[in-house]
């Protein structure tokens, strides 16, 4: 079978890329290489994963991509919180316009799309953990625009469209690229400098941090059921407080540095897991990297990119 991802040279893309190209698929990369990474690139390039260049909306370019492939893996996107604030015209334009013009061309030429979400549509949670039923009241025009991106693929799904939603809670793993990178990285980053890891709040906050590759295998199982219609949350289903995950990177890089804290960001949410149960029984699914696992494996790295070296 030979996969389409848009998005492909970024983080969640290329690991994606690479994952399923390890597992027998033949997979081609679409990506602007707006805030694509040098380490995306290289890893593309010595997997022999064919990239594309081009906007996903350059509707001729995009068909013309999609009519070589059998599937569609849609995760070309804007992603900063923060920035969404900054340019919310941008985001709308680019996450909701390109998810149209994706979206009307797999429908058109009879082709599966997987569109990556984003829990963000949640907002603030009214009950946890958070069921795929749970109301969808985003907080942040990057969420608004994913839920807006949602709205479009079940409209042409209405007409046709054979697709599945699926939205990610805080994925982390290696190849994230600041100024995009999640808590973890920016946590590992800071201790291997040395420097007090800086939280927003009080700490007390909690998300669903789930590895890449745990990400990765449930595309792979949508991919396999073709479960059509249906939306998964992609999360670990375990709730972590923002101080402890600080603690636990200060005890894991093994480095004395203080844990400081800051104002709390516009747009961000106070508590956050997914309920899976979705996942685990339409699709088999089960996280198999637990976090401690998951952050020591990323540490060496990411010490490395900044001139230090850490012993685990």
């Amino acid at each position: 079978m030979k996969i389409l991802i848009t998005g492909g040279a970024g983080f969640i893309g290329h690991n994606l890329a690479l994952y399923l190209a390890r597992r027998g698929y033949t997979v081609v990369a679409f990506d602007n290489l707006e805030n694509a990474s040098s380490r995306a690139l290289l890893k593309l390039e010595e997997a022999g994963i064919k990239l594309f260049k081009g906007d996903v909306r350059d509707k001729y370019l995009v068909r013309s991509t999609i009519s070589e492939v059998d599937l569609v893996v849609h995760a070309a996107a804007y992603i900063s919180v923060e920035e969404s604030f900054e340019k919310p015209r941008e985001y709308i334009d680019n996450n909701v316009g390109g998810t149209a013009v994706v979206a009307k061309t797999c429908l058109e030429l009879s082709k599966p799309l997987i569109y990556i979400s984003s829990a963000a549509v949640y907002g603030d949670p009214v009950e946890l953990p958070i069921r795929e039923e749970h109301p969808q009241n985003p907080l942040s025009p990057y969420g608004l625009s994913k839920l807006m991106g949602e709205r479009v693929v079940e409209f042409y799904g209405r007409i046709g469209l054979k697709h599945v939603v699926i939205r990610p809670f805080n994925i982390y793993g290696p190849g994230q690229s600041s100024p995009y990178a999640g808590v973890i990285t920016k946590f590992i980053t800071m201790a291997c400098r040395g420097e007090p890891l800086l939280i927003h709040g009080d700490g007390l906050q909690t998300r669903d941090f789930i590895h890449v590759d745990d990400f990765s295998r449930l595309v792979e199982l949508v991919i396999e059921e073709k479960p059509y219609g249906q939306v998964f949350n992609a999360g670990s289903g375990v709730a972590t407080r923002i101080l402890d995950l600080a603690k636990l990177i200060i005890k894991l890089t093994n480095v004395n540095v203080e844990v400081k804290h800051t104002n709390p960001r516009p747009g961000d949410i106070r508590s956050s897991w997914a309920d899976i149960t979705k996942a685990k029984v339409i699709l088999g699914y089960k996280p198999m990297v637990t976090l401690e696992d998951g952050i020591k494996s990323i540490i060496p790295d990411l010490c490395r990119d900044v001139g230090q070296s850490v012993d685990l």
